[in-house]
């Protein structure tokens, strides 16, 4: 299961996360990872999460997306690539700003 945001600001911020890490914290030597309520946001299904990117990658949004599943759904989708994805304390976060 992911989590899925929708934050509006001068243009759309799609907060995308594993379900299973919301509320914990993650760091290496030069990166602290909080997965705190900016990611709490309705369930879905990766089904689910292609057709909300899709659609927000049309609109001209940016992306927050934060661990394996749901990395794997960005990379089916198109908006990232595996260049893109960094590593905190082994959970994998891609930006994106289109």
């Amino acid at each position: 299961m992911l989590k899925v945001k929708i934050h509006q600001a001068y243009r759309y911020v799609v907060a995308i996360c594993d379900a299973s890490l919301i509320g914990k914290k993650f760091e290496n030597e030069n990166m602290k990872l909080e997965i705190g309520t900016f990611f709490d946001g309705e369930d879905k299904s990766k089904e689910e999460v292609l057709e909300i990117i899709q659609h927000y990658a049309l609109e001209d949004a940016t992306f927050n997306i934060v661990g394996k599943q749901a990395c794997e759904v960005a990379l089916k989708a198109g908006i990232i690539n595996e260049e893109g994805i960094k590593y905190v304390a082994n959970v994998p976060v891609a930006l994106v700003l289109l």
